[in-house]
């Protein structure tokens, strides 16, 4: 459980744990930056009771993503995503430059491809 309302989270897990509640809990979901979590040590886990929770996105079935997916539209929005900084749109055109981007580390959140 998190102290702030969800549009004030921020997307760094320091800030996270610094902000969950002793006896709560922290989901992690996807490895696209990689196995770890920079300077994070298991004393916030272990000195506050702080669950690890490991999110399945690959293996969900669709109900699941569905429910999901409709349960945080409740609370963060497109426009939230974007003024966060944590989607990028991209024309069909910038695919490639877009992948060079992502393989060398430099894009964080997600890109849209807009293709019409």
């Amino acid at each position: 459980t998190l102290n702030p309302q969800p549009s004030t989270l921020h997307p760094q897990p320091l800030q996270v744990l610094a902000q969950t509640k002793y006896g709560g809990s922290v989901a992690a979901c996807g490895l696209a930056g990689g196995m770890g979590i920079d300077k994070i040590t298991v004393a916030p886990f272990i000195l506050r009771g702080v669950n690890l929770l490991g999110i399945d996105s690959v293996n969900a079935s669709e109900a699941k993503r569905a429910r999901v997916w409709k349960e945080i539209g409740q609370f963060l929005s497109p426009q939230t995503l974007k003024a966060k900084g944590w989607t990028t749109e991209c024309s069909l055109g910038d695919v490639a430059t877009y992948g060079d981007a992502i393989l060398e580390g430099k894009v964080k959140g997600r890109v849209i491809v807009k293709v019409a």
